[in-house]
């Protein structure tokens, strides 16, 4: 298991590097060009610029979190075909510095949801909450208002240019449904997974968060019967998934271990992290402590032992604890937390843990 940590930028992130370099175990930085528009292509010279930053420390910039995929190539138009070469010139780029992964996501027009972006759990601190009745109640420009009020840390998925127009891609999306973004996810894998073989890349999708149907808009990557659909639409070592045990974790009813047991070899890229379920429907994200939530970590991380899995795995999202101002879910000391947890049950699996 390769230990990575989720790094916003020297320009876009209150945490430095020097301070990820003090965390036990982590040996790169999982990044992006956080101010590329969904569907440009990514310039080789900010690409290095990145290489360069992460060098000075001694990081890979071995994962890519994420090269988001454009609405059109969702949406199936025939602009569609523009932006995949778009994104098959930054595949090639990125495989040019080194990069192994590239995580990514199908969702229409929101990359992940929830209702508070500091919900109280209990103990001080505060953490990504889901709130079942306001989504049942809200429209969805009132999530992006709230969500774009906090205005002091940009949030990945949430740009402010795209949300911009909600009401076109909402009308884009009524005639889409589930069987047609199947549809449009296998034509793009069909495009762009021959190259991430050629150049060495493996595509890790990130399953829909949560996973299940939110204000009328389709998702497919959601439970372990569609994982498996997906990963046979290319089967090839370069079409992957990324493993996010919150995600996955928000339906109680997906066994997480099954998934990993199942699909470990087709799994480059892991992010582990707890939260706690509410008999209403509500989730709240928890520390990585397995007691503390509702997610068997003990069990995920025994899974991903027992395969032998050399992939990248990061910690996720954290609470905000100690009076940390940080980007929600991005905090540095409760993932610096989930990191160390992580070693520990890691290496209470091990039969030697080198000492020097």
């Amino acid at each position: 298991m390769q230990m990575v940590f989720r790094w916003f930028g020297e320009n876009d992130d209150h945490i430095p590097l020097s301070n990820i370099k003090q965390i036990p175990g982590v040996t790169g930085i999982v990044w992006a060009l956080h101010d590329q528009a969904p569907g440009d292509k990514w310039p080789l010279d900010k690409i290095q610029a990145v290489k360069t930053e992460a060098d000075n420390y001694g990081f890979n910039i071995d994962v890519v979190e994420s090269v988001n995929i454009h609405e059109d190539i969702k949406l199936g138009l025939p602009s569609r075909e523009q932006y995949i070469e778009n994104y098959k010139a930054t595949i090639k780029d990125l495989a040019s510095v080194g990069v192994k992964v590239i995580c990514y996501n199908f969702m229409p027009v929101f990359d992940w949801i929830r209702t508070d972006l500091f919900g109280e759990v209990g103990d001080g601190s505060t953490a990504l909450f889901y709130e079942k009745a306001k989504i049942d109640a809200m429209k969805p420009e009132e999530l992006v208002a709230n969500f774009l009020s906090n205005d002091e840390f940009s949030l990945p998925g949430w740009e402010p240019e795209r949300l911009g127009q909600l009401a076109e891609l909402f009308e884009a999306y009524q005639n889409v449904s589930e069987e047609k973004l199947w549809d449009n996810l296998h034509y793009f894998l069909e495009q762009v997974i021959p190259v991430a073989e050629e150049n060495g890349i493996k595509m890790a999708i990130h399953p829909d968060d949560p996973p299940w149907p939110i204000f009328g808009l389709p998702r497919i990557i959601t439970n372990q019967d569609n994982i498996r659909r997906f990963l046979n639409l290319v089967d090839s070592p370069s079409n992957g998934l990324t493993f996010c045990s919150g995600s996955l974790g928000a339906n109680p009813e997906n066994d997480l271990i099954s998934i990993v047991k199942e699909f470990g070899e087709r799994i480059p890229f892991a992010h582990i992290r707890n939260l706690k379920h509410f008999s209403n429907g509500d989730f709240i994200e928890s520390s990585h402590k397995a007691s503390d939530g509702s997610v068997d970590i003990v069990g995920i991380v025994k899974a991903f032992h027992e395969i032998g899995f050399t992939g990248y795995t990061r910690p996720d999202h954290g609470r905000h604890i100690w009076d940390e101002v940080c980007r929600p879910g991005y905090g540095l000391y409760d993932r610096a937390l989930g990191i160390m947890y992580l070693w520990g049950i890691w290496d209470s699996l091990s039969e030697k843990v080198k000492v020097n």
